[in-house]
């Protein structure tokens, strides 16, 4: 008796260890709606997206990032009273015929310090006021 007890506790250890979770707030795919003096058609049209699906590893998310031309990579941390640390960024390094939202996106976006997620948006913005706001994806 002892020993399926045992095993039985072993087994439940084990599937309850292995479990991933995704915070729904926020590891989501976004669509960008908002940033700088973009107009909400070019971004659409540029398919500006950021997906912070991935799952949570030691507090970090590997994210990434498409602007219309290469795919952008970075860590995120989403930390308590609404702080964001974005690290590792990086990209692919493809040329194209016009490269000003990446460019635009990508200096802005490793300076974003804080976000608020309000039901299916999601807002970063930076010490100095700059903002990016974003829809969930899978939003109708």
């Amino acid at each position: 008796m002892l020993t399926i007890l045992a095993f039985c506790s072993a087994v439940l250890m084990i599937n309850c260890s292995s479990v991933i979770t995704k915070d729904p707030g926020f590891q989501r795919e976004w669509m960008l709606i908002c940033f700088e003096n973009y107009s909400k058609q070019d971004l659409i049209k540029y398919k500006a997206r950021v997906d912070l699906s991935s799952s949570n590893e030691n507090g970090k998310i590997k994210g990434s990032a498409y602007m219309g031309c290469n795919k952008i990579f970075f860590y995120t941390e989403f930390r308590n009273s609404g702080k964001l640390k974005i690290s590792g960024l990086g990209s692919t390094m493809m040329a194209c015929p016009d490269m000003k939202l990446e460019d635009d996106f990508s200096k802005r976006f490793k300076n974003m310090s804080y976000y608020q997620v309000d039901g299916h948006f999601l807002t970063l913005t930076d010490r100095q006021g700059y903002i990016m706001k974003f829809v969930a994806a899978d939003w109708d």
